[in-house]
C-alpha cells in the first residue's frame, strides 16, 4: 500500500473529536508513509487532515471537480499540496480517486462521503476496484450503517464473505492490519434463470 483514498467531508460536524480523528488519521498516514489521496478542499475534515499530513511533510493528492475549483474551494491547500488534479466533474472524481488509491478509508462525514465509499466497495463487489474500504467508525458514528449492512447480510441481499471484506473500526491498529491482510472479494457474477 502507497496511497489511500480518505473521503471526509468540507464540514467538521458538530464535535471537535472529529476533527480529532482527522488529525490522527494524517498522523497515521505519514508515520506508515502512505500519501493521502483526497478531495482537494481545505475546509472542514478534508482541510484538518490534509493540514496534518502536510505540516508532517506527508504527500497529499487533491481531485477536485473544476466547478469547485472555480468557486474557490481549495482555498489555501492549492499552493501546498503535492499535487491537484482538476477533473471534470464529482464521478470523474470518484474514478480518479480510486484510480490513485490502494484502499479507502471514510472518516465521518456526510451523504457525499457515503457515498464516495458505496460506491467503492460496490466497485470492489463487480471487480473495478482492488482495495480494502474501511468505515473509521470514530464514536460509534457508523453504527447505524454497520448494523444495514449486517441486515443485507442476513437478509440475503449481501453474501457473509463479502460483509467480511468491509471493516467498520475506530482502531487504527486494527485498520492496518485489514489492509495489510486484505484480499478482494470474488468478483460478483450472475446466473440465468432456467
Amino acid at each position: 500500500m502507497k496511497r489511500i483514498a480518505v473521503y471526509c467531508g468540507a464540514s467538521s460536524g458538530n464535535s471537535p473529536i472529529y476533527t480529532d480523528a482527522a488529525v490522527k488519521l494524517g498522523d497515521w498516514l505519514v508515520d506508515h508513509d502512505l500519501e493521502l489521496i483526497y478531495g482537494g478542499g481545505g475546509v472542514g475534515l478534508m482541510g484538518a487532515i490534509s493540514r496534518q499530513v502536510l505540516s508532517r511533510g506527508g504527500s497529499v493528492h487533491g481531485v477536485m471537480p473544476k466547478e469547485l475549483v472555480d468557486r474557490g474551494a481549495e482555498l489555501v491547500e492549492l499552493a501546498e499540496l503535492s499535487d491537484l488534479t482538476v477533473v471534470k466533474d464529482m464521478s470523474e472524481r470518484k474514478q480518479q480517486m480510486m484510480a490513485l488509491s490502494d484502499g479507502c478509508i471514510a472518516l465521518p462525514g456526510g451523504v457525499g462521503t457515503l457515498e464516495e465509499i458505496a460506491q467503492a466497495f460496490s466497485w470492489a463487489r463487480l471487480g473495478n476496484y482492488e482495495g480494502p474500504c474501511i468505515f473509521y467508525n470514530v464514536a460509534g458514528y457508523y453504527d447505524p450503517l454497520a448494523t444495514m449492512f449486517d441486515d443485507m447480510a442476513a437478509k440475503g441481499f449481501l453474501s457473509q464473505e463479502d460483509r467480511n471484506k468491509i471493516l467498520f473500526s475506530d482502531s487504527l491498529e486494527t485498520i492496518h492490519s485489514f489492509m495489510a491482510n486484505y484480499v478482494p472479494p470474488k468478483i460478483r457474477g450472475y446466473q440465468q434463470p432456467q
